[in-house]
């Protein structure tokens, strides 16, 4: 009842690990899979070694809330291939490889490395707000995005995605250059650039003095980005929603709004059971019951509806 199509890529349903929680290598991303989600991101991966920012690198701000800036640690391509290969021998959930590069050369380099361990999909990281010369600074820049996003897809044969950030006037305007760059999908959005200060000490907490906001709070904007996107591009392109789902009511407003799939992340550093990962489950059986309470079929009869006039 739950099996969802995000363009080629089949899902058995339609939630996702979001990027940079717990795929991080082998062991963990089968056991989120194991846990019942539809697919796996990968943490987003580089041309070599990162060691990323010291702590503290995360701030805990109650309600399900954080501010991260961990500065995109990662072991590089070379090394996680080998991580990869081993999800893919222990589970049928679709990989998908989150990547990030300086420039065009770079995540040419980074997919073409990890395409030796035969990811499912690739999503590509323009978006993150802490990255430095990796991150935002990219997606501000459409001309970049859409050579970026043209460049993988004359590389790989595999679904690209394209993860916009909030933190710009107009959305639309790097999510059109990778829609022009062939993207196969839109990912909105990546954390909002949040600050939090110690009143004892008068300095920000984090050692980079400012993260992304991640959680429930961002929700309501990770909403109208959907809507707005579906709005313009929702015909054109998929588009997975990322923004504090932490309840399957979450998982409806993001489909209503145009979502066809829905990533999680914070949601799952609060589960009661860490080991089991249970949000997966509890999100699957709240949309089953809804989709048979208002008589739908599947998820993707959802999709868009709340633009009907």
């Amino acid at each position: 009842m739950l099996e969802t199509t995000i363009g080629n890529l089949k899902l058995k349903n339609p939630f996702i690990l979001a990027s940079g929680v717990l795929g991080v290598n082998a062991s963990i991303m089968v056991r989120v899979a194991n846990a019942g989600c539809g697919g796996i991101t990968t943490k987003s991966i580089g041309p070599e070694p990162k060691a990323g920012y010291p702590n503290p690198t995360v701030v805990e701000l109650g309600d399900g809330n954080l501010i991260n800036a961990m500065g995109l640690p990662n072991p590089g391509c070379e090394e996680f291939v080998s991580e990869i290969i081993e999800t893919k021998k222990r589970t049928k959930a679709p990989i998908i490889a989150s990547i990030f590069g300086k420039d065009t050369g770079g995540f040419i380099y980074v997919a073409k490395t990890l395409l030796k361990g035969k990811p499912d999909a690739f999503e590509l990281n323009i978006s993150c707000p802490h990255g430095g010369k990796y991150g935002a600074i990219i997606g501000q820049d459409k001309d970049l995005v859409e050579e970026i996003t043209k460049e993988i897809k004359k590389v790989v044969s595999v679904p690209v995605y394209v993860k916009i950030s909030p933190n710009l006037s107009d959305l639309r305007i790097p999510a059109e250059a990778a829609v022009n760059g062939g993207a196969d999908g839109i990912v909105v959005i990546n954390t909002l650039r949040a600050m939090a200060i110690d009143i004892n000490y008068r300095k920000p907490i984090l050692a980079n003095k400012f993260g992304g906001l991640s959680g429930p709070a961002v929700k309501p904007v990770a909403l109208k980005c959907v809507y707005d996107m579906y709005a313009s591009f929702g015909e054109e392109v998929p588009i997975l929603g990322v923004g504090g789902v932490s309840a399957w009511e979450d998982v409806v407003e993001f489909m209503l709004a145009g979502a066809s799939g829905v990533q999680i992340g914070t949601a799952i550093s609060y589960c009661e059971d860490p080991v089991k990962i249970s949000i997966f489950n509890e999100l699957a059986d709240g949309l089953k019951s809804y989709l048979k309470k208002e008589g739908f079929s599947k998820p993707a009869e959802l999709v868009g509806l709340a633009h009907n006039d």
